[in-house]
């Protein structure tokens, strides 16, 4: 079996409903996020994932990561990951694009970056990364983490640059399948919300 990787981005947050960037702030979740979390546990303990038995599952250490795969069920398998970090956001922490617009006419993360931040090359490598562990070996694997950095997972897995993560969005507590067709890596399914309707 080629191995394929699901994306789970953490539940809602103050700042994610907000739309602030939120890099390495541990903001908590809220309380729609935790039941978000409930709901894609439900979802992954179903068919056609049977909770995932033979997967091997890691977390972004940041709480609002750590708590969504707990309350998803799988806090006791998971592995803490620093690979799996919300982008260094540096100056932009906390604002939200309208506001960075205001002193940044024009900008986009994806091209431009963040000023006192992570940069697009480092954000690239620990994509990259997370990439290569999941292809290491025949079983699928699961992470809970953030957007951006999913995001830019997602781009990779597809070995496209990570500008490309500019074109596939990701909300709160979605589920994506990142997997193969015809021998190339391919989307199975992205940013999922179907559990979220019960």
């Amino acid at each position: 079996m080629a191995p394929r990787i699901l994306l789970a981005r953490h539940g809602q947050t103050d700042w994610s409903l907000s739309g602030k960037h939120t890099g390495r702030t541990d903001v908590p979740l809220l309380e729609e996020g935790r039941r978000g979390a409930k709901l894609l546990g439900e979802r992954l303990h179903r068919a056609p994932f049977e909770g995932l038995p033979d997967a091997e599952v890691r977390t972004s250490p940041l709480a609002r990561a750590r708590e969504t795969c707990e309350l998803a069920g799988f806090g006791e398998r998971a592995a803490l990951w620093d690979a799996l970090l919300e982008w260094d956001y540096g100056a932009y922490e906390g604002m939200t694009p309208e506001e960075i617009q205001d002193v940044r006419p024009g900008w986009l993360i994806w091209r431009d970056g963040v000023p006192d931040g992570e940069s697009l090359d480092r954000v690239t490598a620990r994509a990259d990364e997370v990439v290569r562990w999941a292809r290491s070996a025949d079983r699928d694997v699961l992470v809970f983490a953030h957007g951006h950095i999913l995001r830019s997972i997602g781009a990779r897995w597809l070995g496209l640059p990570i500008d490309f993560a500019a074109r596939i969005r990701l909300n709160p507590t979605s589920l994506s399948v990142l997997g193969w067709a015809y021998g190339e890596p391919a989307i199975e399914s992205w940013n999922d919300l179907g559990h979220l309707a019960g």
